[in-house]
C-alpha cells in the first residue's frame, strides 16, 4: 500500500501542482468493501467540487497507464481536505496564521493535553499559541495535531 501511495505522490504531484493545485495527501484505502484511492488536494481560497472533477479527469488516464495497483481494482476520489483538518504542512500553518486553533499533544504538559489560542507563529522546532492569558510555545515534535477552531 505504501508503494501505490509513494508512486502516486511522486508522478502526479508535479501535474497536479501545474494545474494550479496542492497535493495535501494520497492515499489508498479499504472503503465500503473495496480499495479507494484518494487525492486530497487544495488550493488559496478552497476547492470546489468543479476542481475536484478537473483533477480527477487530468489523473485518471495518467493513472490507468502509470498501474499503480499492478491491476487490481480501485475508486479514484478526489477530494478538498475539509475546514476540520489537521494543519500539518508548514504550508497548512502559513494559511492558519493569526487564526484561532485547537492544538493537541501527545503527553500532557501541566495536566492538560488541550490548548486552544491564535497561531502566532512556527518554524521547524516549535508552534507558538497566543491564549486569552499568554503566549505558549510548544516542540513541534510533542504536538499531536493541530485543528482549526470553527464556529458557526
Amino acid at each position: 500500500m505504501a508503494k501505490v501511495k509513494q508512486i502516486c505522490e511522486e508522478k502526479l504531484r508535479p501535474i497536479v501542482e501545474e494545474m494550479g493545485y496542492e497535493l495535501v495527501e494520497v492515499s489508498y484505502e479499504k472503503e465500503n468493501g473495496g480499495m479507494s484511492l484518494i487525492f486530497t488536494i487544495d488550493k488559496d481560497g478552497g476547492v470546489s467540487i468543479d476542481d475536484c472533477e478537473i483533477v480527477n479527469k487530468k489523473i485518471d488516464p495518467i493513472l490507468d497507464e502509470l498501474n499503480p495497483t499492478d491491476d487490481k481494482p480501485y475508486t479514484l476520489v478526489v477530494s478538498s481536505p475539509g475546514l476540520d483538518r489537521p494543519l500539518k504542512t508548514d504550508r497548512d500553518l502559513t494559511r492558519g496564521l493569526e487564526t484561532e486553533v485547537e492544538l493537541s499533544l501527545f503527553s500532557k504538559i501541566d495536566g492538560k493535553k488541550l490548548f486552544v489560542g491564535v497561531l502566532k507563529a512556527f518554524d521547524e522546532e516549535t508552534v507558538s499559541l497566543q491564549t486569552e492569558k499568554e503566549t505558549l510555545t510548544f516542540e513541534r515534535e510533542k504536538v499531536a495535531s493541530i485543528k482549526r477552531v470553527i464556529k458557526f
